[in-house]
Formats: structure tokens, C-alpha cells, sequence
């Protein structure tokens, strides 16, 4: 089968040939780190980690760089006295990676600062004026030291979002007066009496520092090549972020990104999630309320390019779905260890999920398979049949490692490992003495002592090989006599 993925720019699903089989490429704008992450960048970053783990099924090697934009107005104006830009900028990258870490998101293969690519960013603002796609603001103006791309040189201009030039708002990146055309955007911006040395690098043009979208053109083209497979990146960077890197890369020479893929926004009550509007959940206050897999899974199931409005049911409804996928593992694995099966994850993943997977990531249709085959494998728990149990076993295993929502990876097992220790200390020590009292025939004891466990919630099952507790993902077992 051959993946289909919904180019944004070409407005339609295409089959997605990688320019180099041996190696697929893609860049995705990271974060600017001016404050920490909410449930929205989480969102995003999710996004690529799936088709990155999808392209990796399907190809081999994919080699994923995010960067990471540590210059920018955002960053100086949230800047102060006793944290300046670049420690500010380095400690909510920090923040960034260790949320993206806690539900599973791979690192990418690179990692580039906007700051380490300045020379390559200034190589590409020579190439576009020697072209006569650029320009410096005048000398005597109010805007010296300023660089713009100039919009009506390049034809192409507005190709990715589909818009005409007349219809576009001004750039309000610089000072305007220094501009041909109010749509002209910054390549390169002078330095201002009110920002830091720090922040201000020479260049041909003057000292200053980069405008945002020449850093992207620059990162992409270092870490990739002038041409790679997927560029991607939120639905909100479009326009005008996307559509400006496009023009001066293409207008530079470059042949750019071959494939454009963006993901949709999490909204509140059908409001995009922004920190200028002040609707946002902190990534932090979310992962300290819910167990990670349990984020990963309510960010998941919707369809990668649809808007996700995220409530409190959003997330009871994944919990309620792991718990399901998470019980049939554990049943299924108590059963195959005794019966001394081969617990080895190898095979074939079904067509169904294949398939929903190579039409534009379908993680809802692939997710629906998961839970058929859940549910396939609880009735072969039910009827005894091994050979049923151990296939549906192998398969949920198989789809939710791809799409890193296996309960019983071990990763997922540290978190609350200290509390699920403590725990499961003394549900043991409450089962030996139960033990202990059927043992001396105290039935009595033994059904205070059954009945005070589950009155905390815990359920215990009996079975002939021991007696086994679960409670909210957290399961063990001892064996009684």
C-alpha cells in the first residue's frame, strides 16, 4: 500500500513518494519558547510523532528535525531584568521537552536553535537581494538596517494559501515606513535602542538580528537539503509563516518542501487555544491531573487535520479506552505465560489498520480496529481458545506499539511507580492474610478481609494459578495455597 497524505498546498490527498526511498525527510516548526507549553503544542507535536512512526513502518528511516525558535519579539518582550532572552528562551525549552517526553514523543533526529543558523540565514537574504527579491530599507530612514522581501517581485507569492496579494493584510513584522509594499515582511531586522546587545548580530546589512520566517528557510536547508519531503507544522502557521518561508526559499533557489502537511487546532467551546487569548490549558496543570498515556490517547483519537475541543469527558473517554485495551493485555497475558506460549510481539499488523493509517493517518478508523480486536480477544478469553487469545493479543500489541499507546510498555509503567509500589505492598500483605485465614478455615476473616479490599475499589480475581488485583491501570498478583 502506498501512504496518502493531504498536501495543503496542493488542497488534496496525494500519494506520498519520498524523494530518497532509503531516507525520508521532514521538518516541522517547533516551538518559540517566549512561555511554556499548553495542551495545544502538545497537540501538534503528537501529530508528527505519529506520522513519523507511521513513515518509519512504511519506509525505514525517517530523518525528523523540530526546531526550536529562540529569537524572536516574543522571547525579548517576555524577557526581564534578572532573566534575560537567552535564559528565559533555554528554560522553556527545557519545559517543551520534558512535556512532549512525558506522553511519549520521540526526540526528533535534530534539534536546531534558530540563534546557531545565522550565517546560513544571512546567506539566504544575499541570494535573494542579488536575485532582486529583496531589499534594505533606505539608510536615512527610520527602518535603516532593515531587510524586506519584496512580495510583488516573486509571482508564486500566496501559493500555498491561495490568496491574491491585493486581498493580504500588511506585515506587521517592522516599522512600515521602510517597506515598498505594506505586505513586505522581514528578512532581517535592525537593531532597536530598546533591545539588548545580546540579541543583535552583525551583518552585512547592519547589526540586527533575523525576522522569523528566514529562520525555518535556513534550519531546513542545513539539516535536510534544499529539497525534503514534508514540511509541517500547525494549522495557524499558514499564513503567514508557511507561505512566507515557501517564497523566499523558492524565490532563493531552492526547491523547498515537496509535501505540506498541518495539523488542526485544539480549540475551548470552538475558540482556537491561544496565550493571547488566555484560554489555554498548561501542559503541565494537565499532566499533573491525568496519567500521560491517558493525554496521549484523548490527543490522539481525533483525526490529525480536524480541530479537537478539549474537555474534561475528553479525557475520562480515553482513560475508559485504555482501561479496556489495558485489561485485555493483562488477562490475555496471565493466560499465554501459564499456558507457556510464545509472548514474542512479531507478525503482521491487520489490513483494516494498515489501511486506515495510509489514508491521511486515520487514527480514529485505526483505533477502531484496535477495540474490535479487544473485544475479539475478550469473547477467546471467555471461551478458553489459546489460539484466538494469543492472535488478538499479538495484533492490539502490534497497533498500539506503532502507535505508541501500548499500557504495558514499560515507559508507561514509571509513572506513579513509587505510589503503585507502596500499593501494591500492602494489597499483598491484605491477600496473605487472606490466604492465611482460608487456609486455617476462618472464612469469617477471610470475607472481612476481601470485603475491606474492595471496598477500596480494588477487584480481585481468583484464578487457578493465584489471586490477582486491579485498580485504575494497576494490576499484580500472588499466588494463594
Amino acid at each position: 500500500m502506498t501512504v496518502q497524505l493531504y498536501d495543503t498546498k496542493a488542497q488534496a490527498l496525494r500519494d506520498f513518494v519520498p524523494l530518497h526511498p532509503e531516507n525520508v525527510t521532514v521538518y516541522v516548526c517547533g516551538p518559540t519558547v517566549q512561555s511554556g507549553p499548553h495542551i495545544g503544542h502538545l497537540r501538534g507535536a503528537l501529530s508528527f510523532d505519529i506520522l513519523r512512526r507511521w513513515l518509519e513502518h512504511r519506509h525505514g528511516r525517517v530523518t525528523f528535525v523540530r526546531n526550536v525558535t529562540d529569537i524572536d519579539d516574543k522571547v525579548l518582550l517576555n524577557a526581564t531584568d534578572t532573566e534575560p532572552w537567552w535564559a528565559l528562551a533555554y528554560r522553556m525549552e527545557l519545559e517543551f521537552t520534558a512535556a512532549y517526553a512525558a506522553i511519549g514523543i520521540r526526540p526528533p533526529t535534530y534539534e536546531p536553535r534558530a540563534t546557531a543558523s545565522i550565517p546560513q540565514m544571512q546567506e539566504i537574504i544575499e541570494r535573494l537581494i542579488a536575485a532582486g527579491h529583496a531589499y534594505a530599507a533606505p539608510d536615512d530612514s527610520d527602518a535603516a538596517g532593515d531587510v524586506y522581501f519584496d512580495v510583488r517581485s516573486w509571482p508564486g507569492y500566496g501559493g500555498l494559501t491561495r490568496q491574491s496579494l491585493d486581498a493580504m493584510e500588511p506585515a506587521e513584522d517592522t516599522d512600515p515606513r521602510g517597506k515598498r509594499d505594506p505586505r513586505d515582511f522581514a528578512l532581517w531586522k535592525g537593531t532597536k535602542p530598546e533591545e539588548p546587545a545580546s540579541a543583535t548580530w552583525d551583518s552585512p546589512w547592519g547589526p540586527g538580528r533575523p525576522g522569523w520566517h528566514i529562520e525555518c528557510s535556513a534550519m531546513s536547508a542545513r539539516y535536510l537539503g534544499t529539497e525534503f519531503d514534508i514540511h509541517g507544522g500547525g494549522l495557524d502557521l499558514r499564513f503567514p509563516h508557511h507561505e512566507n518561508e515557501l517564497a523566499q526559499s523558492t524565490a532563493a533557489g531552492d526547491a523547498y518542501a515537496r509535501y505540506w502537511v498541518h495539523n488542526g487546532l485544539v480549540t475551548v467551546g470552538d475558540q482556537k487555544m491561544s496565550k493571547s487569548l488566555g484560554n489555554y490549558l498548561l501542559a503541565d496543570d494537565v499532566l499533573a491531573e491525568r496519567d500521560p498515556l491517558v493525554v496521549r490517547y484523548a490527543l490522539a483519537a481525533a483525526h490529525y487535520r480536524s480541530n479537537l475541543d478539549i474537555t474534561a469527558s475528553s479525557f475520562d473517554e480515553a482513560e475508559a479506552a485504555l482501561e479496556r485495551i489495558r485489561g485485555f493485555l493483562q488477562r490475555a497475558t496471565r493466560l499465554l505465560q501459564n499456558a507457556d506460549d510464545d509472548l514474542a510481539i512479531d507478525g503482521v499488523i491487520p489490513e483494516r489498520f494498515a489501511a486506515a493509517m495510509d489514508d491521511d493517518l486515520g487514527v480514529p478508523q485505526a483505533l477502531a480496529v484496535v477495540h474490535e480486536r479487544v473485544r475479539a480477544g475478550n469473547t477467546a478469553l471467555e471461551a478458553g481458545d489459546r489460539e484466538a487469545v494469543l492472535s488478538a493479543f499479538t495484533d492490539v500489541a502490534l497497533m498500539t506499539g506503532i502507535l505508541g499507546l501500548d499500557p504495558l510498555d514499560p515507559r508507561w509503567q514509571t509513572e506513579g511507580g513509587e505510589a503503585a509500589s507502596a500499593l501494591d505492598t500492602l494489597v499483598q500483605t491484605m491477600l496473605a492474610q487472606r490466604a492465611d485465614a482460608r487456609a486455617a478455615k476462618d472464612w469469617a476473616a477471610a470475607d472481612r478481609i476481601r470485603d475491606a479490599i474492595a471496598a477500596a475499589g480494588i477487584t480481585l480475581e481468583d484464578g487457578p494459578n493465584g489471586t490477582h488485583w486491579s485498580l485504575a491501570g494497576a494490576e499484580s498478583g500472588t499466588k494463594e495455597n
